[in-house]
């Protein structure tokens, strides 16, 4: 069994500027979140093409020792807790996969998000929804940018005892996650939106070479999970 549920984020800026601003919100995510053994690694950041599709490949792990609720902590074993997040980013359209070697074929978290120039009214995936919209105003000011990021969230977690738990739990995660960054991203627009993907690739170089320092020292910045 997994569970499913979509998320629909409207935005006052268009699908050409989002596509810049996400790609520098999630660099600047990483750095608040990497520090003292844990954060993120980036494995790899290139094109890829395959069949007709076209975009940027990214491999990244994620260790997360403090970011898991502590019921977790008390039944995972040491080493467990670091996760591969796989991600082919052929703007319009990204999906990520994120998976854990310890429980293989048991967990995945899948995230499938289609970007749309429309107010959140389309239904690229037929399913209940729930709609985070940062500004009620672009609904009744048609003329200004907008665009809605539509977002499928698969979650898969079997284990026998915490399945329900811990599928409810990363499903709120996600949400709070979806509507934290999307709040930053349109917060920094005045730090991005001259940019653009050239100067956004300079960037994820410059981040993956602060990423390994900073998984070696200091203490980690960004927020960690609450038991639910």
């Amino acid at each position: 069994m997994v569970l499913i549920k979509e998320f629909r984020v409207r935005l006052p800026i268009s699908v050409e500027e989002y596509q810049v601003g996400q790609l520098f919100s999630v660099a600047e995510a990483s750095k608040d979140n990497t520090g003292g053994g844990e954060g993120i690694e980036v494995l790899k950041n290139e094109p890829y093409e395959r069949d007709g599709e076209k975009g940027q490949y990214t491999h990244k792990i994620y260790h997360l020792q403090s970011k898991v609720p502590s019921f977790v902590k008390m039944l995972a074993p040491e080493g467990s807790l670091v996760f591969h997040e796989k991600a082919w980013n052929a703007y319009p359209y990204c999906r990520t996969i994120v998976t854990n070697e310890y429980m293989k074929d048991d967990f995945f978290i899948k995230i499938e998000t289609w970007h749309k120039p429309d107010f959140g009214t389309l239904l690229p995936f037929i399913i209940t929804y729930v709609c985070l919209c940062l500004q009620n105003e672009i609904v009744n000011n048609p003329s200004c940018p907008h665009m809605c990021a539509y977002k499928l969230v698969t979650v898969k977690f079997r284990w026998w005892g915490l399945q329900g738990r811990m599928e409810k739990f990363i499903h709120k995660q996600e949400k709070r996650l979806f509507t934290s960054f999307h709040r930053q991203l349109f917060c920094s627009l005045d730090r991005w939106v001259d940019l653009n993907m050239d100067d956004i690739r300079r960037m994820e170089d410059e981040t993956q070479k602060e990423l390994d320092e900073m998984r070696q020292k200091g203490q980690v910045r960004g927020m960690t999970a609450k038991d639910e």
